[in-house]
């Protein structure tokens, strides 16, 4: 019975990764990946590093998402068409990019330390 657990949970971290990797084109994909590693946390019976490993992409997925949603406050002056061409809507564009280019790379950086860890079946800190 824990062997068949160890299946399903390692399962569902390989596809909640995959979807994670998947998040740096589409918010939906990270959705997914965090919900598909909230099932392994939730679990009674799971080991401490799969355990380990659901909250990390847990806490990645809920981070890459506030600053996602934090880049995309500064794009908000780009709606209104007659204030494009003031510097300060520029200047907001650039470090919504900025921003945007800080919250892509965490997730990589996040999903490369992650998934190292767990082709090893390691626990990630």
């Amino acid at each position: 019975m824990g062997q068949d657990n160890l299946k399903v949970h390692r399962r569902y971290m390989t596809i909640s990764y995959i979807f994670l990797f998947l998040a740096l084109f589409t918010i939906i994909s990270a959705l997914i990946s965090y919900f598909l590693a909230r099932k392994v946390a939730m679990s009674e019976h799971a080991e401490v590093w799969i355990h380990a490993q659901a909250l990390w992409v847990m806490r990645s997925v809920v981070i890459f998402l506030v600053l996602a949603a934090f880049a995309a406050l500064w794009f908000i002056p780009l709606i209104f068409f007659y204030w494009d061409s003031m510097l300060w809507v520029k200047a907001c564009t650039v470090i919504g990019v900025i921003f945007s280019a800080i919250s892509w790379l965490y997730l990589l950086n996040a999903w490369f330390k992650g998934f190292n860890k767990y082709l090893i079946s390691k626990a990630v800190f």
